[in-house]
This record gives structure tokens, sequence and C-alpha cells, in this order.
């Protein structure tokens, strides 16, 4: 059962706030503890094994069980001593890698988390255009900095945390993802003091929303008109959608900046801002924009990042984990269109999500592996297109009653209605099997 887990909690609670060292792991009454990892599956203090939707957050994209070449290449970096105070063969490589494969990125500087790298690319934005507003899209998640944790609309904007100086928040503006009136509205208000938009090519904190057709096209003429920078924020979507040219290039759309994080890193902590030559020069020490880190550029993780994204462009893998998402969300469709027709679909590539919609129409689905905000589907009005149309959900429902039903079958899911699931190259045609039947006996 769950005994050790229960205990390891027990004991947590005394050392940890709340007993984790990540508010998501906060599940109800209890998480359970993992013990190791082995391909697609997790196995847990009690040697209870499920198979593991979750994959880290995102940042396994080969699975727990690494092939041989990546792990030769962790091992031999970590032997050859933990870090150094000092740059490494091993940053350079994967620097270069990015940039060779990602339209928008000429130059890359490696951060230790996708909060890092948020908070520097919006601390470069305002120096390189010489203003203060920020807009992000509401519900949106860029990590947990003080500039975009911030609840409200348009400019009437509040810290969404204790702990956060109101005058933060005075200085960003929230916009509604997909609504292209509306931050042309902001712009023609606010225009000449807006540094910078940042936002994720798909909201993939907030249920998988992906955008309407057209929608980052205005952000990026928008930015152009009034002389603002688009940052993407890619720490989700980097190197996992759209393949090696990430969600950017797979949508047509090159922003100025862009946030990494998961993948890049191949597991281990990490984040890095890209973007224009002449926009990442102005860090420190080429420029005047300060940016420092002891463990940037840690020579594990690049090793580790390095040789998985080589792994992944000589293997083949993005061909064969969105072939798997592609039967996920198709299977998931022929379950909700006889369980739940109400509920919607969404994800895209190794990424999916079932949205407990409460308001779907319920007649045929146009979009038969995740909704694509097609405006011919019948279901288009339906679809949730921003963070508040997820939030309307019946997440209450998702996390009290679906997520304990598809644990006590075997299967690990992200723990709320918001947080995107993955798959990974360690999955199987049969895990994806047991995870549809799971999702059949759970609705």
């Amino acid at each position: 059962m769950d005994e050790n887990s229960r205990a390891l909690y027990d004991r947590a609670l005394s050392v940890a706030p709340g007993g984790v060292n990540s508010s998501v792991r906060a599940i109800h009454p209890y998480p359970f503890f993992v013990e190791r990892g082995d391909g697609a599956h997790v196995i847990d203090a009690d040697g209870n094994r499920y198979l593991d939707c979750v994959m880290g957050y995102g940042p396994l994209l080969l699975g727990h069980d690494l092939p041989e070449r990546v792990q030769s290449a962790i091992q031999r970096e970590a032997a050859a001593g933990p870090m150094y105070g000092a740059p490494t063969e091993r940053e350079v490589e994967l620097a270069e890698f990015v940039t060779r494969h990602v339209p928008s990125v000429e130059m890359l500087r490696f951060v230790n988390s996708g909060t890092e790298a948020t908070v520097s690319a919006v601390r470069l934005a305002r120096a390189a255009t010489g203003r203060e507003k920020i807009v992000v899209m509401q519900g949106g998640y860029h990590g947990a900095q003080e500039s975009t944790l911030v609840a409200g609309e348009g400019h009437h904007t509040t810290p969404s945390s204790p702990g956060i100086p109101e005058s933060f928040a005075e200085h960003t503006i929230t916009v509604p993802f997909n609504d292209a009136e509306y931050a042309r509205g902001v712009f023609e208000n606010h225009g000449s003091e807006i540094a910078a938009v940042l936002t994720e090519p798909m909201l993939g904190n907030t249920g998988i929303v992906h955008p309407v057709d057209g929608y980052h096209e205005t952000l990026r003429e928008l930015c152009d008109t009034y002389g603002s920078l688009l940052i993407f924020d890619e720490v989700i979507t980097g190197f996992r959608v759209g393949g090696l040219q990430c969600a950017q290039g797979a949508l047509g759309v090159d922003p100025d900046l862009t946030t990494f994080g998961k993948i890049v890193g191949g597991g281990f902590p990490v984040g890095a801002i890209g973007g224009r030559t002449e926009l990442i020069e102005q860090f420190t020490p080429s420029g005047e924009v300060f940016q420092s880190g002891t463990f940037s550029g840690h020579p594990v993780t690049m090793a580790a990042g390095l040789e998985t994204l080589r792994y992944v462009a000589d293997e083949d893998v993005y061909e064969q984990v969105n072939a798997l998402g592609q039967e996920v969300r198709e299977g998931l469709t022929d379950v909700v269109a006889d369980r739940a027709p109400e509920y919607t679909v969404v994800g895209r590539d190794s990424m999916f999500k079932l949205i407990f919609t409460r308001d779907g129409a319920t007649d045929e689905r146009h979009c038969t592996a995740g909704c694509r905000q097609d405006e011919d589907c019948s279901r288009f009005e339906h679809c949730p297109k921003d963070g508040a149309d997820v939030g309307r959900a019946d997440t209450e429902r998702w996390e009290r009653l679906f997520w304990p039903a598809m644990k006590a079958q075997g299967v690990f899911l992200t723990p709320n209605q918001f947080e995107s699931q993955f798959l990974s190259a360690a999955h199987t045609e049969a895990d994806v099997e047991t995870l549809l039947d799971a999702y059949r006996e759970a609705l």
C-alpha cells in the first residue's frame, strides 16, 4: 500500500513547509515518495509501480532509463569533477547546438532554472527598451518571479502572492490569451511604456491552450510597431513541441527573446535566455545588464542536455513520441465522446491533457487529436481560449475524484487540472492502451 510514503511525509512535515519542496507536489491527502524510475514508470517507496505521464513536469523526453551514450556523457563529466567556476567546452557546444536549430536564437546565456531565465529576460527587455511595463497573459505562468506573479485584468493588477510589493504589479499588464483586440487596445493606451510581451507559445501550465490562428502574428506586429520586445517562454515547449526548432518554428513566428529550461538540461536543473546577438550581448560582461550565477553552465547539466539533444536528432525521437501523443489524444477523443462529451481534449506533439470543461458542445468533434482552435469546428466557441476558461472547468472534480481514480489504476498524472501531461521515448503502444483503459474506467 503506501505506509512508507505516509511515514516519509510525516517526517517531511517537520522539516519542509507542507512536507514538500515545490507546492505542486502537495497531493491530497499526501504524496507518494518516488524511490526510482524505470523507463516510462516510477516505483514508490512502498514498491507500487505507476505509469508516469508527468516525466518530471516535462524534462524527461527520453524517459527514466537514459540511452547508454547519454548516461556515459553524464558519468564522464561527473567523474571529472563536480564544477569549476570556469567555462567548459560543453557549454559552448550546447549553445552552438541551440543556435544552430532554433531560428530566432543567435546567442545564449545559460542559467539554472526557468524562473531565473524569465527573470533575466524581463530585466534585459527593460534595459534594452528603457521602459518598465511588461505584458503577460492572464493565467499564464513564468516561474516564481515578482514581475509576473500578478492577478487582475489589464493595468488593474495586484500581486498574487504576499511578499511582493504593489509597485511590481503596477508595471505588469495582463491580457487574455487569444484576444487580439484586447492586446491592440492595451498597446494603443500604453504602447510607449511597454518593454515586452511575455507569453508561452501555448499555455502549457494552464491546461495546454493552443493559439488561435494569427494571434502570435498580431503580438509580433504590435511589438514591431511600438518598439517592444516579444518574449516566448519555451521552458515547457522548448525541444518538445515543434522538434528542434521548438514551438516558435512550428508556429512560424520569431520572438526577440526566448527562455528555455527542462529538456535543454537533459533532466538536470537548467534555464537559458536566447535571442538576437545585439540583445543578448547586453548582459554582463559584454554589456551592462547584470546577470551571473555560480552554477550557470554547470558541466554535468551541459553534458546531459547536449547528449540528449544529439541523441534526439540522431534517432528520430520526435517522430516516435509525437506519434504516441497523437494516439493518446485520438484515443481520449473517442473515450470522452462516449463518457463525457462536454470535456475537451488538448495538447500537441508529446503533450496532452483532458480539460473538464463544463459547457463544451456535445456534438461530433472536428479536432480529433487535441483542440487546435479551428474556427470551422462546431466546438470552437466552447473550447478554452485562455487561462480563465480553463479555470472555469471542473477543477475540483479533476483533483478530488479523477486523479485518485487514475492513481488507483497505476497511472501517475500531474496532480491538478492545469499542468500538462507528457510522454517520452520510453513509452510504448502497450502503455498507451493501459493509459486509455484507465481513462475509460475513471470517467
